[in-house]
């Protein structure tokens, strides 16, 4: 089975990293763990505005991120199931969206797991939902993982 775990560091993805590194997996399973890299638009049409390197540096700040985040989900992954199966990590530069489905397909994904954030209304309509267009368009089953809330206790 081909388990694409898509992160983004937030702890709504933690917690589809732990929900894969708890459940047993049948023989001969493969997980990937892919993080997407968006680049920022700059808001004028005047190129001269932005700093020359600026995306450069902005690109390899967020792979630095991205690999940092990509270690402890393998790390995670690992404390709970050892070595029983390959754990593969991808980060693509792209609209989280587009990515996960993309290469989900690409792969051959059998699985997506999915954290989500709980945006609902306005939220939602501003700022998009990746799991929400994840489970619409993606080509193999997708579980979306909510992350419990905090108790004071």
């Amino acid at each position: 089975m081909k388990i694409l775990i898509a992160t983004d560091g937030s702890p709504c993805s933690a917690s589809a990293v732990a929900e894969c590194a708890n459940r047993p997996w049948p023989a001969g399973s493969e997980i990937k763990l892919l993080m997407a890299i968006e680049l920022p638009l700059v808001p004028t049409p005047e190129l001269w505005a932005v700093p020359e390197g600026y995306y450069t540096d902005y690109e390899n700040m967020e792979r630095e991120r991205a690999q940092k985040v990509l270690d402890e989900s393998t790390q995670t992954i690992r404390e709970k199931q050892g070595d029983k199966f390959p754990v593969i990590t991808q980060i693509s530069l792209g609209s989280a969206k587009n990515v996960i489905v993309d290469e989900a397909e690409h792969w051959g994904a059998d699985l997506i797991l999915v954290g989500s954030h709980g945006y609902s209304g306005l939220q939602r309509f501003l700022i998009g939902s990746v799991s929400q267009a994840v489970a619409m368009h993606a080509h193999c089953s997708v579980e979306i993982v909510r992350a419990r809330p905090a108790t004071d206790k």
